[in-house]
């Protein structure tokens, strides 16, 4: 079993180096950090008394890897979940905070159970998801990642600037398509055609 570093360590290859893209509405970025977080946490790196891009280029990767470790898995409980969710909620806890919790608290309820969909992981929804896994241990990793793929989806199909994040130029799966598929059973991976017919709406 992996342990919770190397999962943070392969969040950070995932993300990749520094970027500041205008259409990411989480501003400059580094390794997944974005300079909301670092201001949230006062991570003034160059000692100027402030938190600039300046500063998010300067974090390291071993940097990244505490931060979501100690902000991103251990504060907002992921660890409490059931190992094998603990990846993928972790990933896109990072890429997309308390949605990520939200993504799983919906599927709670589809399976039934009592959850209030609120993106904080309190008693309720850890018990709920340990029922759940307790349900169907095979496919609880599946469906959340399908629900996730299905989130990313429709926030494309609702902000126009966001849809180069899901669909490539050529047509291809996006990067957020293809990350959300990392944690899905390969049988459960959208083929080209399904992808295309899912998009073909934007043009």
């Amino acid at each position: 079993m992996q342990s919770v570093n190397d999962i943070a360590r392969e969040i950070v290859a995932r993300e990749g180096g520094y970027v500041n893209d205008p259409d990411d509405p989480g501003g400059a970025t580094n390794f997944g950090v974005t300079i909301h977080t670092m201001r949230r946490l006062g991570l003034d790196l160059n000692g100027d008394g402030k938190v600039t891009t300046q500063d998010v280029k300067k974090l390291t990767a071993d940097q990244a890897v505490k931060i979501f470790v100690d902000h991103y898995f251990n504060k907002p409980k992921i660890n409490e979940l059931p190992v094998v969710l603990q990846p993928t909620v972790f990933d896109m806890y990072v890429n997309a905070g308390g949605n990520a919790v939200k993504i799983l608290q919906r599927m709670l309820v589809e399976f039934g159970l009592d959850v209030t969909v609120d993106g904080v992981l309190g008693p309720q929804s850890v018990r709920a998801s340990h029922i759940a896994f307790e349900i169907a241990p095979r496919y609880l990793a599946d469906a959340y990642g399908i629900a996730r793929r299905n989130y990313y989806y429709q926030l494309a199909d609702r902000r126009k600037a966001s849809r180069k994040y899901a669909k490539r130029r050529d047509g291809g799966k996006g990067g957020w398509i293809k990350r959300a598929e990392e944690f899905i059973s390969q049988k459960y991976h959208f083929t080209q055609s399904e992808h295309e017919k899912r998009v073909s709406s934007w043009g």
